[in-house]
């Protein structure tokens, strides 16, 4: 259990830095070529240890199996997470890690109609909580924020909880460090393809026209300096290599409910490593938002662990010899 607190641990700090990192290479890269090599690089990481746990449970990947990984790949990789980091191109880095922490509530959403999986009281209150934290961030009445980035983020985030409930049906058969490896490879390998697409001069030319300039002509191993390099190594290996597989083995030392914790830290933790690193000043509505949110994830999270220490706290019992 103390190892899985400090895979916790980790994962938030490596999570909540995403940004931060992002937003510092973000004009040294086109964002889809960012998007394609990060995830290809973070699967091969996860590669070896993904193969380990398929063998450890006798267990092989059909072609049905690789069919539903490159869905899966298209939703996370190529829709949401471009989706992303077009978000932190467009606004502050600290905005879109508070925002993009809320998508454990649209996990349940759609687990709800996806996977008819139940919707508690707690929930609702969690959601609501949360929606107010969201719009006091957003503050319509007098937003100065860039409206395209908050729109980007939140679309991302309802995105990337599709891919998680769609991803469940296979984690539970083949847990979620090997559903979370091939969908990153299959989606880096569609974002490959696009990539190689967009090169096309026909599409280039259409692309631009239409003022999608990010889209055209996307760029692949390309743009890659000194300056540069340090940052990079830590987004490809640390945040999205190893943060991944610190957060899978944080589900499997702990729980999924406990792993979750990295959801609830990270929208106070982002803001305070974007205003160190980057210097992003934080509004006094991000912080009524953020405390919003943070309570929205108290609601959300506590029951279901005091629940769990219930339960296992009952089956220790259940164990001791009645004298």
């Amino acid at each position: 259990m103390k190892k899985g607190y400090i895979y916790i641990a980790l994962t938030t700090l490596l999570f909540s830095s995403m940004e931060v990192v992002l937003k510092s290479v973000s004009n040294d890269f086109n964002p889809m070529q960012l998007t394609l090599d990060r995830f290809f690089v973070g699967s091969i990481i996860l590669f070896p240890f993904s193969i380990k746990n398929l063998r450890s449970k006798d267990l092989y990947l059909s072609f049905s199996d690789l069919k539903y990984f490159s869905f899966l790949g298209l939703i996370c990789v190529v829709i949401s997470m471009s989706l992303y980091q077009l978000a932190v191109s467009n606004t502050q880095a600290s905005t879109v890690g508070v925002l993009f922490s809320c998508n454990p509530i649209f996990v349940m959403f759609f687990a709800y109609f996806i996977l008819n999986e139940k919707i508690y009281s707690y929930n609702v209150y969690s959601l609501i909580l949360e929606t107010i934290g969201i719009i006091i961030i957003i503050n319509p009445l007098h937003n100065k924020m860039n409206l395209t980035g908050i729109i980007l983020t939140i679309s991302s985030a309802m995105i990337f909880s599709v891919y998680s409930v769609l991803g469940k049906k296979k984690s539970l058969k083949f847990g979620g460090l090997v559903v979370t490896c091939f969908s990153f490879l299959f989606g880096s390998i569609e974002m490959l393809i696009i990539s190689i697409l967009t090169k096309i001069d026909i599409i280039s030319n259409f692309l631009n026209a239409i003022g999608l300039e990010a889209f055209s002509n996307i760029p692949i191993f390309t743009n890659y300096s000194l300056s540069n390099l340090p940052n990079v190594i830590y987004i490809f290996i640390f945040v999205t290599g190893i943060g991944y597989t610190l957060y899978f083995k944080s589900m499997e030392e702990t729980s999924a409910n406990t792993a979750s914790l990295v959801f609830f830290f990270k929208p106070v933790i982002s803001p305070i490593l974007a205003f160190i690193f980057i210097k992003e000043s934080i509004s006094s509505n991000m912080i009524f938002g953020i405390l919003f949110i943070i309570i929205g994830s108290i609601v959300s999270i506590l029951p279901p662990m005091l629940n769990y220490h219930k339960e296992a706290s009952q089956n220790i019992n259940d164990m001791v010899p009645k004298i």
